[in-house]
Order: structure tokens, then sequence, then C-alpha cells
């Protein structure tokens, strides 16, 4: 037996002493609880307050701009991820829930204790690792690669919005690596862009290094990208990417480049992929930016009213709405607001804010246009109102008339010259399409900016603009330094009378009163003021005659008439010897002028619907040898084609400088093939035959017309007749067949698909057929 208990006990002996340590240990450890828990109380309050020096320091920091270590991040974390574990604990100890000392929860308050243990040890690692030794923020460096740049929220902007989810569709799709983004909107220059790139690529910046060595660098480090996006900002001319020493997207698959600027053309130098345009808010967005800017001012209903006003004044330009909101911002009377709209109509920046942030930064575009006579051009567009739709043909006759377009060989020539002006400055944003197709409009802002400019003499355009604003008269006292203007505006009000006397301006070139539709007499004082004048507009007036102080104006080079139905008669004109447009469309005149033979520099003449007019001089036409563009048709004198009276269409062929021809003849004139040349040289004509075809002519067909003949076939009676139409047909390129009841076998007779070979377009009206005789084709064909 004792050898036997011997046994157990060498057996059981140590199995003993290793429990009753373990069982002693973790009595030890339970029994340690409340003072673990004190120590924790302690502990934590020092870890606690460290975090809060830390992110003292942090944001004392990040106010100087500079970046925090992403350990001191981690570090700021893991506290508190351990304050959330600590919390439940301290809640107990306050609510004085004592452990029991229980036997059966010995197991428990082991647990327990084992755990604040190790959140003992965890604190004191993190007040050790708080300490930093190294700092808590990154040494300076340069900015990098890529790098979040805060700018205005677009949100509830439905447009901004559309213009970003179109971009980023762009940036996804392999088409497209060359985006451009262009619209009203600094200035780059090449080693600026280098040097820029550069820091953000971290490369050394040597001051002494010549460009072609760094765009070497740049170019070896960019190469070895997989995938990098470039956008540079605000380009106001060309950036030859290759001196630069970016790799082309060709060349490097991964490459995007972004480009915005103000000018489209820009992006098309750049050869861009696609371009995105950036358009002005809509009513509804421009609201609601104004109001976030102005603040809650709006209870008063004449207020808002007021800032409703001030918002359609804006026109949609966030940049505008932006300043104009913020200047407003809270003021509550009403006197406050009526002026900011006044000055706002009169294009005055009421506020400092507006000049320096609005009005001077799109002026930098108009700094920006080269080229001759185009910022002139662009000017002169702020005479037209407000909304304005400006009609291309009336744009470019005014600058024809000033003498802005560069002397050309002929019509076309200029004209064409005109266009390309109109779109240097669309592409430029500082015009834009209008209400229809051959028209423009100027932004309601950048027309301000444009008065602006005008009105403060700089570049010796300075103006007057006085258009659109509903005025009933003129004051003597609008003409305040009037002997340095060069325009005056005062078109589409309501003036019933212009001032007698002589109001000096002496340097004015251009006088536009159109479209004052209770304007009937202008004294004769009032134009002698105007020496120098030379572009002269009455259209849209009640006038009746014109005094004599007009034939004063020898520099006159551009007069206007269109729509005077009350204008009877001219005074004799052969004085005005540099006169080269008269526009008589529409009016009431019998006559034409005595001594117009005299006009030698004549270039356009328009007569069309004047109605009265039944003398008709013989050979006064073809004694105008600068003669490009003539208008005749819907007259009441028609070029009869037979008998004595049928050299006067024949002598049009004396104008070896007619380019278009618009005329009405009452009945088909019998001229040979060889007589006909005249008419086959003209780059457009249209021919009407038949006194009784009213056909409206479009306003802007003078300068896009083709070979046109509209002819009532009723005239065709017999078969020298039908002759003379395939004469005449041969050399139209749109033949227009009106009012032809029962033609039948005249059709035929004129052998239509003989003719058809030169025709752009055929087309009938007013026709019945038979079926044996209608025509291949049928009515209307475009050819």
């Amino acid at each position: 037996m004792e050898v036997a208990g011997a046994a157990v006990g060498a057996v059981l002996g140590p199995i003993c002493k290793l429990l009753c340590g373990c069982v002693s240990s973790k009595m030890t450890t339970a029994l340690n609880l409340p003072s673990n828990l004190d120590v924790l109380v302690t502990q934590m309050k020092s870890l606690v307050d460290r975090r809060e020096e830390v992110k003292d320091e942090n944001e004392a920091a990040k106010k100087e701009g500079k970046e925090i270590r992403a350990q001191v991040v981690t570090w700021l974390v893991d506290v508190e991820n351990l304050e959330l574990k600590v919390n439940p604990i301290q809640e107990e100890m306050v609510n004085k829930k004592k452990p029991s000392a229980c036997f059966l929860n010995c197991n428990k308050r082991y647990r327990e204790s084992r755990k604040v243990e190790e959140i003992l040890e965890e604190i004191k690692r993190l007040l050790q690792a708080g300490i930093f030794a190294n700092g808590m923020v990154n040494p300076s460096r340069g900015p990098r690669a890529v790098e979040h740049i805060p700018g205005p929220s677009i949100q509830g902007q439905t447009t901004a919005s559309k213009t970003l989810d179109k971009t980023m569709s762009l940036l996804y799709d392999d088409r497209y690596r060359n985006i451009g983004i262009w619209g009203l909107g600094g200035v780059g220059k090449t080693t600026l862009v280098q040097t820029q790139i550069a820091q953000r690529l971290n490369l050394e910046v040597k001051t002494d290094e010549s460009v072609g060595r760094m765009a070497i660098r740049l170019h070896q480090r960019l190469i070895n990208e997989e995938k990098f996006l470039l956008i540079l900002d605000d380009v106001w001319a060309k950036i030859d990417l290759d001196t630069l020493g970016v790799p082309q997207p060709e060349v490097h698959k991964g490459c995007k480049i972004i480009l915005t600027s103000r000018r489209k053309e820009v992006c098309r130098s750049m050869f861009t992929d696609f371009d995105v345009k950036i358009d002005v808010l809509n009513d509804e967005e421009a609201w609601q930016l104004f109001c976030q800017k102005a603040g809650d001012v709006f209870n008063d209903e004449k207020i808002k009213a007021l800032a409703e006003a001030i918002v359609r004044e804006c026109c949609g330009l966030p940049l505008a709405i932006i300043v104009v909101g913020a200047a407003m911002r809270r003021k509550e009377k009403v006197e406050l607001w009526e002026h900011a709209l006044n000055e706002l109509r009169r294009s005055v920046p009421f506020v400092e804010d507006i000049e320096v942030e609005v009005y001077k930064p799109l002026k930098w575009s108009y700094d920006s246009l080269q080229g001759n006579n185009i910022k002139s051009c662009f000017l002169y567009c702020s005479l037209f109102p407000e909304d304005y739709t400006i009609e291309v043909r009336e744009l470019v006759q005014c600058w024809l008339g000033e003498g802005l377009i560069d002397e050309q060989p002929n019509h076309v020539d200029r004209v064409n010259t005109g266009m390309a002006l109109i779109e240097k400055l669309k592409d430029s944003c500082l015009l834009e399409d209008g209400a229809y197709n051959g028209s423009v409009r100027m932004h309601d802002v950048v027309r301000d900016v444009a008065i602006w400019i005008a009105s403060s003499c700089e570049d010796g355009y300075k103006s007057l603009v006085r258009s659109g604003i509903g005025l009933s008269e003129i004051s003597v006292g609008e003409f305040s330094n009037s002997n340095s203007l060069k325009r005056v505006s005062f078109m589409m009000n309501n003036i019933t009378m212009l001032p007698d006397c002589v109001i000096q301006c002496s340097e004015a070139s251009t006088l536009l009163l159109q479209h004052n539709g209770f304007l009937q007499t202008v004294p004769e004082k009032f134009l002698q003021g105007f020496e120098a004048l030379k572009v002269l507009d009455l259209n849209h007036t009640s006038i009746q005659s014109l005094p004599l102080s007009l034939l004063q104006l020898g520099d006159l080079r551009a007069i206007n008439l269109r729509d005077c139905k009350y204008l009877e008669e001219l005074p004799p004109l052969g004085g005005l010897s540099r006169l080269q447009i008269l526009d008589l469309r529409n009016s009431k005149i019998r006559e034409l002028p005595k001594g117009m033979e005299k006009l030698s520099n004549l270039r356009q003449l328009n007569l069309c619907y004047t109605m009265n007019l039944k003398n008709f001089q013989v050979k006064i036409i073809s004694r105008l040898p600068r003669l490009e563009v003539l208008n005749m048709t819907h007259i009441a004198y028609y070029f009869n084609g037979n008998g004595a009276e049928e050299t006067t269409f024949e002598e049009l062929r004396h104008l070896d400088r007619l380019q278009f021809l618009c005329i009405s003849l009452e009945r088909i004139p019998h001229l040979s093939s060889e007589d006909l040349s005249w008419i086959n040289r003209l780059k457009g004509f249209q021919i009407l035959i038949d006194p009784e075809i009213h056909l409206e002519t479009r306003k802007k067909a003078i300068l896009q017309m083709t070979k046109r003949l509209h002819i009532s076939v009723r005239l065709i009676s017999h078969t020298e007749s039908i002759g003379a139409v395939m004469r005449y047909c041969r050399i139209a390129e749109s033949l227009f067949f009106i009012d032809c009841q029962g033609l039948d076998g005249k059709i035929i007779d004129l052998d239509i698909n003989s003719i058809c070979h030169g025709l752009k377009s055929l087309k009938f009206q007013s026709m019945k057929f038979n079926k044996s005789s209608r025509p291949n084709g049928g009515i209307g064909c475009p050819l």
C-alpha cells in the first residue's frame, strides 16, 4: 500500500502543484481587478488628455497648410477605438456595480480582470507612441501629383451637372483622348506650364535648364506612367505639347488631356477629339444660385420682383449672379434694389466687385482678340438693344458702311470676311447664335462689358448707347462730351421728336435711329453736327422726307430707309459720292432721287416692294459702275421683255461688277442664249416672271442666294415662249413653276428632263396635271 501510495503521490504531486499554481494565479488576477480598474481610470485620462493635445496641434498645422503624418491619423483612430472599449467599464464603476467575491464568479472576475490588464497594456503602448519623436507633420514638399482642389458646389444645377456627366463619360471613352471644354470663363506660357507639371511629378526644377532639356526630362517621366490625366486650365493660345514634353495621346495610349479655354479656336488649334461647350444656367438654376448668395430677403414682394429682374439681367452667367447676389445680401430697402436694377440696365458696375470680378475677367476675352478691326466690330454689336436678335446681313452691312471690313475685290469676299469675323467672335464666346438661322445675339453681361469698354473712350471707340430703354424723347443733355463720341444708338425706343438744334458729334461715324415707329421728322439742324457720319439707319420709322442737311454728310456710306412706309421722296443724292449702300425696301418713293447716276461708289441698291415707284429713268442703273447687288423685285415698274422697253432689261448687262440680281419681269424677254450669258456669270439671281407672283424674299437671301427662276407658266402660250423659258431654265439652279393650271402638254413641250442636268431643286405650286402629262420626279422634288 505504501508503495502504491508513493506511486500515486509521484504522479499526482506535480499535477496538484500545477493546478494549485494556476488557481493561485487566477485568484491573484481576479483579486487585482479593483486596483487595476483604478489604474485604468488614471491611465485612460492621461491618454485622452494627450489625444486632445495632438488634435489641437494638428488643427494649428492644418491652418498653416501643413500635411499631417499618416501614423498620427492612425494613432488618433486607435485612441478613439480604445475609448469605446473603456467607456462601458467606467460606467459600471460609476454605477458601483462591485464584482462579487463569490467563488462561483471567480472565472468571470478573472476574465474581466484579464481584459483590464490587456487594456492597460494598450494604453501604455499608445502613450509611448503618442510622443511622435519624428514630429506630427510631413516635411515641406511640392504639391502632390493628384490633389483635391475644392470648388463651388453644382448641386441643383442641372446644366452644370449634365456638362460634368458628359465630360466624365468622355474620360471613360477610349475614343476621345484630347477633350476641349470651352465657354465664358488665364494665361499660360510654355515655361510656366512645364514648371507646374514638373512640380506635380516631384521633378527638380532647374532655373538654368533650357526648355528643350526640361521637355526631355518631362517626357521620360510621363512615358513611364501607365496612365495619366493632364488638365490645362484657362488656355488662351495654342500650347505645343511636344515642346512641353507631354507624350501625345496617339503615342501614349494611357494619356488623357483636358483643355479648358474661353476660345473654341484654341481647342480647334490643339486638335481636340471632342469639344464640350459650357452653357449658362437656366432660369430656375439662376434664381436658386442668386437666392443662395443674396440670403433671405424676399418676403417683401416688391424686393422679390426686383430681384427676379436683376437675375434676368445676369442672363444665366454664374459669375455675375454670384457677385451681384453677394452685393445685395440681406439688403432690405426697396430703394437699394431699384438702384441696383437701374444701374445694371445702364451697364454700370454699381459695386466695385462687379467691375473687378465680372467685367475685367470678361474684358480679357476682348483684349485677346487679334485681327484688323475685330475689337471695333465686337463693340459695334453693343449698339443693339438688350436681348436683340441681330440679323447677320444687317450687322455685316453696318460693318461695311463703317469701313471695318478690309477692302476686298468684290461683295462676296467682303461678306465672307464679315462672316469670318462673326465666327471668331462666337468662338471667343463674345457672340452667340440668335433666335433663328442667319442671326446672332450678344449675352446681356457681355453687352454690358462692351458698353463699359466703349463708354470709357478706351481704344477710341467711345459710344453713346440708349437703345431699347423706352425713351420718348432725346435730351440734349445725353450728348455730354459729344465731340468724343464715335457711335450713337437710340434705336428701338418710342421717340417722336429729335432735337431741333446742332449737336456737335464731329467724330461720330454711326447714328442708329431705327425702330422708332412714331418718329416723323428729322430736323434740318440735327444732322449738321454729324459731319463725319458713315452709317445712318432710319428703318421702321414714320419719316416722310429727309432734310437737305443730309447732303452735307460727304463721308456717308450707308443709308438704311427700309420699311419707311411714309417716305415718298428723297433729296438729290448726287453729292454723296462715297455712298455704297442704299436700302429703300418697302418705302413709298415715287421716283429715284435726282443725281443718282452720280453715285459712282454705290455697291448695293435695294428697291424691293417699292410699289409706288413708277417713274424709272432709262439707263440710270447702268450708269452705276460699281453696283454689285441689285434688288428690284415687286416694284411698280416692271421691265417688259418686248418692244422699245426691252433694252431696259438688257442694260443690266453693262454692270460689269454685278454679282447678285433680284428682279421682277412682266413677261419673258426673248433673248438668245448669248444674250443671257451675262446673267449666267452672276453669283446668284432670282428672276420672277409674271407681275402677279409675290414671294417673300428672305432678308438674308441677298447674302446666300443661288440662281433661282420663278415663273408662271400660264404665260407660255406658243412655241417661241417655250423656247425662251427653256433658255432661262438652263441657267438656273432652282426652278419654281407657279400657278400653272391646265398646263398639260406644255410641260411635255418644255422637256423637263433635258433641263434638269444643272438643277439643284425643282418645285411646282398650284398645278393640275393629267396623268399622261405628270413630270417624272413628282412635285417639289429636290435634285
